[in-house]
């Protein structure tokens, strides 16, 4: 069991293998924070859990001066009460009143692991893979419920926490604000991390020393974003890759969030994540419920490293879904950036060829099939066939590809709707807009309105058409624009701010439906590149076209940086074309697949403008990366070296039976008489003995993790790998 209750005195012990997570209530009715963290048996309340007076705190109760709930750590704290931090919820009720007490009411332990009712999480195989906790929280006065619920997934060292808040009493209440996650902390002695970006530059690694106030990241777009990701970390004293105590969280949803810390007058710091509040609002009618999306919450005692590997080991195996969990990923060419809108059926059939002639698995047909689309200013929407690029349809190119022993892919943009498409003169009001008010474009295209059950069902209607009617083995989904003038044309005025919110259950019933249907396809999620790499998007599609930024230098920070949080097995990474057409950069083929290597193997280039000495290097690649990708997508992954901190990056990749390593080691710019350079390995048995494939060496586990082997390389753009096995 993972979970421990201290009946009498309503202690709460949430114990992974190695992580544990305690609460107590306080004065009979105040669930307060205890501790998180190594794992440890249940400590003195009165010594973990210290309570004092402190001047110009308010009290709850006169007679206790050691109780103002500004001081106490709390669990899921609420606003407008003796609290002046920032709260978990914020409600307001008919008569205009914002405080909401909430007092505990009782507790509830099950086995197993709920999904949430219409939103993506983690989910177990098994009852005895998990054990959830709920905890019930109540305003007395107005009727209002709040369950708190933290499911305890004992061997992958992670707790998940969700939130449902449910109208018990006789009139509405508005919901403005709902995180699902609350922690308070003793100290600030800690630094903030984020992963922060731009299109083309996702997923960044900032640290940041906590300071008095509020330090926080966002998404106000109506999607994740490329610019913050749902995940931030706290790194304790000297906390780095391999040492240190790491708290992280990550919530599971793909649209507006929020996520940050407070730290208070007496250094107490507050760490919280959701759903963001901005343009936020939510209308429970009496009897009715809302679910708060999850997050999930990671503690490594050895640094970022373990921490990732939690995180790693725990998506690929219990939040991805479907044939492709387990399933080794194709090796797979893209037309995009060798035609981009310039291509008919010749052409494709053509580069399809080429690409199975090079040992490529996978052919993807991206944007520009469709309607008149010769470029990005029309026809989204109107997803049938374009006759005079391709005579013989989908179907027909999709066969062609296929009897040249190829699998055949498509990419789509379905939540979108260009202004000249026959769907937008035929449906005007099926895009997010207001009334009245003019429509911004980007891209020359609007957002379909989601949160319409008319706009998922076309959208379910037409995409599953394609795919009912066509070998396809492949779908790019991929969402290029974000959301501005928040509005819905059949949302009263008094429910319009729930649209974002709506737009994504939409989007996820539709996703359910046309994923569920077609259990045999693989589906790629993109959003402009990495626009919405989060677990939402996880759940229903296995991985995620990592960054529109193919430039081998550029991945190795946006690889790096999306590594900490999310598995190898979901990154697409690509080799392209040079100079590169995002950089302008000009490097080797090496380089460019040693870097695709480390993800979701591919090409997106003009495979016929190859040399023939090219070919040969590309069809080594090909076969290098079916030997390797069984363990790079399924295997654990050690960061050796950031190219946050230097010149270099590199990293490895260790099977689950720990036998097979592949290594890798990148340098950005030469310099000139460096001295010597090392890699150190890292996760090996100290006296396993490990031979190099490519020359036969031996070497003891604990020469390689603590001398390492030696880097020689000339010149800028240089990459090297190792092949090692243990003997």
């Amino acid at each position: 069991m993972g979970i421990i209750v201290d009946k009498e005195n309503l202690v709460f012990h949430l114990q992974t293998n190695e992580t544990s997570y305690i609460m107590a209530v306080k004065k009979g009715k105040y669930l307060a924070h205890v501790y998180w963290g190594k794992k440890m048996n249940t400590p003195n309340m009165d010594n973990a859990l210290l309570m004092r007076w402190s001047c110009f705190g308010a009290m709850e109760e006169q007679e206790d001066a050691t109780y103002s709930m500004d001081y106490v750590r709390q669990e899921y704290p609420t606003g407008c009460g003796t609290d002046y931090r920032i709260p978990a919820i914020e409600v307001e009720y008919k008569d205009g009143s914002r405080v909401c007490p909430l007092e505990y009411t009782g507790y509830k332990i099950s086995k197993g692991k709920r999904p949430l009712e219409g939103l993506p999480a983690v989910y177990v195989e098994a009852e005895e893979e998990g054990d959830t906790l709920d905890i019930i929280l109540e305003d007395k006065l107005k009727g209002l419920r709040v369950t708190l619920a933290y499911s305890v997934l004992s061997k992958y060292n992670a707790i998940t926490r969700s939130v449902k808040v449910e109208n018990g009493g006789e009139e509405n209440v508005k919901l403005e604000k709902v995180m699902s996650l609350s922690v308070d902390f003793e100290t600030s002695d800690y630094e903030m991390l984020q992963l922060p970006g731009a299109w083309g530059r996702e997923r960044h690694i900032e640290r940041r020393v906590l300071r008095s106030g509020l330090q926080s990241v966002e998404s106000r777009r109506g999607a994740s974003s490329h610019q913050m990701n749902p995940f931030i970390a706290l790194l304790g004293p000297g906390a780095n890759e391999t040492v240190g105590n790491v708290y992280g969280i990550n919530l599971v949803y793909s649209g507006n969030f929020t996520a940050g810390v407070e730290v208070d007058s007496l250094f107490q710091s507050r760490l919280y994540m959701g759903i963001n509040n901005y343009d936020f609002s939510w209308l429970l009618e009496p009897g009715e419920v809302f679910t708060a999306p999850e997050a999930v919450m990671v503690f490594s005692s050895h640094g970022l490293g373990e921490m990732s590997r939690i995180y790693h080991k725990l998506y690929r195996e219990r939040l991805v879904r479907g044939k492709y969990r387990d399933a080794v990923r194709p090796i797979l060419a893209n037309n995009w950036e060798a035609t981009y809108f310039d291509f008919d059926e010749e052409k494709i059939v053509a580069l399809a060829g080429e690409a199975k002639s090079l040992g490529i698995e996978l052919f993807v047909l991206d944007d520009g099939w469709f309607g008149k689309r010769n470029g990005d200013n029309c026809s989204l929407g109107d997803w049938f066939v374009n006759r005079e690029k391709l005579p013989s349809g989908i179907d027909g190119l999709a066969k062609k590809v296929k009897e040249q022993g190829i699998s055949f892919g498509l990419w789509v943009e379905p939540e979108m709707v260009s202004p000249d498409s026959e769907l937008y003169r035929k449906h005007p009001d099926w895009c997010i807009h207001v009334k009245d008010r003019n429509r911004t474009q980007c891209r020359s295209q609007l957002t379909l309105d989601l949160s319409r059950r008319d706009v998922c069902d076309y959208i379910i209607e037409t995409i599953g058409s394609i795919l009912d009617n066509a070998p396809i083995s492949y779908i790019k989904w991929d969402m290029n624009r974000h959301m501005t003038n928040l509005g819905s044309a059949l949302l009263p005025a008094e429910r319009q701010k729930e649209m974002p919110h709506r737009y994504m259950l939409g989007l996820y019933h539709v996703l359910e439906e046309i994923v569920g249907k077609h259990p045999d396809v693989l589906f790629e999620s993109c959003s402009g590149g990495g626009g919405r790499f989060d677990g939402g998007m996880l759940y229903y599609m296995p991985q995620t076209w990592t960054s529109d930024d193919t430039d081998g230098v550029e991945r190795l920070y946006i690889q790096y940086g999306t590594s900490l949080v999310y598995p190898i097995s979901t990154m697409g990474s690509h080799v392209s074309a040079v100079p590169n057409h995002q950089s302008g950069r000009v490097t080797s083929l090496k380089l460019r697949g040693d870097v695709a290597m480390s993800g979701n193997f591919g090409y997106e280039l003009d495979l016929t403008k190859f040399t023939p000495e090219e070919k040969e290097e590309v069809r080594g690649q090909v076969a290098q990366y079916k030997e390797l990708r069984t363990f790079i997508q399924s295997g654990d992954m050690y960061r050796l070296q950031s190219p946050f901190e230097g010149n270099t990056a590199a990293w490895m990749f260790l099977s689950q039976d720990k036998k097979e390593i592949f290594a890798a080691y990148f340098r950005i710019c030469a310099k000139v008489n460096p001295g010597i350079t090392r890699m150190k390995l890292q996760g090996l048995q100290p006296d396993g003995i490990y031979e190099i494939k490519e020359t036969g060496q031996r070497f003891r586990g604990d020469e390689l993790m603590e001398i390492g082997l030696v880097v020689d390389m000339h010149g800028d753009y240089q990459s090297r790998t190792w092949r090692l096995h243990k003997v």
